[in-house]
């Protein structure tokens, strides 16, 4: 059974400090994991007990630790620490978390670390800080194992005992020729198991799913997931070797991509701020221009209701049914579109079924129609026999009508936006409920001029 790791909490630290017991306070930090120092480092929000919590770690903890922190924190212990300090801080740090730092740290905090690191990782950072951001060359690290095709087992054996605490990863290596173009991997337990002194290219795997340097970092996410990597070679255009992507790295670009969409199908601007660190301004100017152009766009309701101010005029009944047979044709078309953008997003879903969709769609929203217009026509007749029956045979049959045509847009609009190169989230909730309100009244007021022959 595993011994439980105990962790200090913020009001742990303060009361071990008030009271002067400092070793007791460094040797529990010396026991908790990193990450979860972190996190604490963070939640103290009083810089400077985090950075005297940071002084008393070990130095290789400590850059352990300095890796996990927010770029706040970061920024003020680079702040605090001396120039020869930061040149060991920096030289242990893995190397894509050195570019993620560096991209996000102001333009005064750059310069110092890029002068305090010797000139050959200078120009490496330089190099990474060029490829797009959102692009797998930004994602990836330099920090692997390469073998070259001459090397037998033993030899390779020997090269990862020697280098291998240095890179993010050992469990697969990656063999280049003289070009330093890659030609295959091996993994760890090939090489512990094969005999020494077979040559690594005739126990290497030829077939390698590598990515470009410049593919999106979407494609990237989606091909670790459908081959269940742990971490995959980066290459140029001429197949030279440049880094790989750890899995690490891919779950964090999940959680940023899955966020995003998140906040798009809120109907805000995205932001890869935490919500408690973002000025209120800030959030405010994130949200007001779609609640601008979804203000704007629903006045187009109030214009289709001056349109058939007779026939609410001729029956001021077909009023009262108006919230609910928008509220309905919003939360079925907003069902829709959730689940069509979440199987465009895990590409469960491609652009070629949109006819699949809308048979599928048209299907559910006309069984799910009938159920509602059966439920809610017996409920007018029971509970409010003031209303004629013809009413409740309007207001049912707009009822069938609007969720075949919420359900219907709700699943053809991420589809089509996709098809446009824009981002499907968009046509989350907020839209398709503008939409499809608009639409619902036209339907409404149509079929009760026919059947209650409205002029």
């Amino acid at each position: 059974m595993s011994e439980e790791i105990f962790v200090l909490d913020k009001n742990d630290v303060r009361t071990l400090i008030r009271e002067r017991r400092i070793i007791e306070l460094r040797s529990q930090l010396a026991e908790m994991y990193d990450a979860d120092i972190a996190e604490l480092l963070d939640d103290l929000n009083d810089k400077v007990m985090a950075l005297l919590l940071f002084r008393m770690l070990p130095k290789l903890k400590a850059v352990e630790v300095f890796s996990f922190l927010s770029i706040d924190n970061q920024r003020e212990i680079i702040n605090a620490i001396s120039d020869n300090e930061l040149p060991y801080l920096v030289d242990n740090i893995f190397f894509d978390d050195v570019i993620d730092m560096i991209e996000e740290m102001p333009a005064e905090f750059v310069n110092r670390i890029l002068i305090n690191i010797p000139p050959e990782k200078r120009k490496l950072v330089n190099q990474f800080l060029n490829y797009p951001e959102d692009s797998a060359g930004s994602l990836m690290t330099i920090e692997y194992v390469r073998l070259t095709e001459n090397m037998t087992v033993a030899q390779a054996l020997y090269h990862v005992r020697e280098i291998g605490l240095k890179k993010e990863t050992v469990y697969t290596c990656y063999i280049t020729n003289m070009h330093e173009k890659l030609i295959g991997i091996v993994s760890l337990r090939a090489l512990v198991t094969e005999d020494p002194d077979k040559k690594i290219v005739d126990i290497m795997e030829k077939d390698v799913i590598v990515v470009n340097t410049h593919d999106d970092q979407e494609i990237v996410a989606d091909m670790f997931k459908r081959y269940d990597l742990l971490a995959m070679p980066v290459c140029d255009n001429q197949n030279r070797l440049t880094g790989i992507i750890t899995v690490d790295d891919i779950i964090d670009v999940m959680e940023r991509e899955a966020t995003e969409d998140f906040q798009i199908m809120a109907a805000m601007t995205p932001s890869e701020t935490e919500y408690l660190e973002t000025n209120v301004f800030v959030l405010a100017k994130h949200r007001v221009l779609w609640l601008l152009v979804l203000l704007i766009s629903a006045t187009f309701t109030g214009s289709i209701m001056k349109n058939f101010s007779n026939t609410l005029e001729s029956l001021i009944l077909l009023g009262m049914f108006i919230p609910m047979l928008m509220d309905t044709g919003g939360n079925a078309g907003s069902q829709s579109s959730t689940l069509i953008i979440r199987g465009l997003a895990t590409g469960n879903i491609k652009l070629s079924d949109a006819l699949i969709v809308l048979r599928k769609e048209f299907a559910i929203s006309l069984m799910c129609g009938v159920v509602l217009s059966a439920v809610n026509f017996g409920r007018i007749i029971i509970f409010e026999p003031q209303v004629p029956v013809l009413v409740a045979l309007t207001v049912s049959i707009t009822l069938i009508t609007t969720v075949v045509m919420a359900k219907v847009i709700g699943g053809l609009l991420p589809i089509a936006a996709k098809k446009l190169k824009l981002d499907p989230a968009i046509m989350a909730g907020p839209l398709i409920t503008t939409i499809v309100d608009a639409m619902s009244l036209i339907i409404y007021f149509n079929i009760a001029q026919v059947v209650l022959g409205i002029a």
